[in-house]
């Protein structure tokens, strides 16, 4: 197989894959929402990184054994689906305050430029939702073999390919972020506000409860 010639066939998955509703899609959706463009950068860079994290593990033949491990899949979808429940439970009491509160305890628009803490932690809450999610790992395993050459390294060619995904996905991610952060000053309204930290909030929860839940 000719890796070049695959190249346009990885690319349209990849696209395909990652306008896939999700645990990614939904934070993206909500941070960008909520913080503008700005503030979804982080939140698309730790998810791309845990993405490159399980593609080399994949590469290298970890993600494998993760998967084939009873205890070890186990253990990442309880804290996949704990994180989850836990960020849906926090989007439901940011509504329920907000719903105390009324228009007056309201504050005014986030800005989109956050402080290092802000931006580190929404890293980290993107990196670890990817990385918990062990899915994730049997989809790189199934994913990239398709598209290595039988004569070529696979851990080299899955990372270069990890590389290209990440570019396509960061490019599709912030470009959708963009769009949402647009409408950004008429989410923020009290009532939009609290309506949307309601329906992330569950969407999150039944992410949560549907992976704590599902087989392999």
């Amino acid at each position: 197989m000719d890796i070049i010639a695959s190249l346009p066939t990885f690319i349209v998955a990849v696209v395909l894959i990652s306008a896939s509703p999700g645990p990614a899609m939904a934070l993206i959706m909500r941070r960008a929402a909520l913080r503008g463009l700005a503030g979804a950068v982080p939140t698309v860079l730790g998810l791309e990184a845990g993405l490159y994290v399980w593609a080399l593990c994949a590469g290298a033949g970890l993600a494998a054994l993760v998967a084939a491990s009873e205890v070890a899949y186990v253990v990442l979808r309880a804290v996949g689906a704990a994180f989850l429940l836990y960020l849906g439970v926090k989007a439901w009491r940011a509504a329920w305050r907000s719903r105390k509160e009324g228009p007056a305890g309201e504050a005014g628009p986030e800005a989109p430029a956050a402080s290092a803490r802000t931006w580190w932690k929404a890293f980290g809450e993107g990196a670890l939702v990817m990385l918990a999610n062990p899915k994730a790992a049997a989809f790189m395993i199934a994913f990239y073999p398709q598209f290595v050459p039988a004569d070529q390294p696979l851990l080299a060619t899955t990372a270069l390919l990890a590389l290209l995904q990440v570019a396509v996905e960061i490019v599709f991610y912030l470009g959708l972020a963009a769009v949402v952060g647009r409408a950004g000053a008429w989410f923020r309204r009290p009532a939009i506000r609290r309506r949307l930290d309601a329906v992330s909030g569950t969407v999150l929860i039944a992410l949560g409860l549907r992976m704590a839940v599902e087989s392999r």
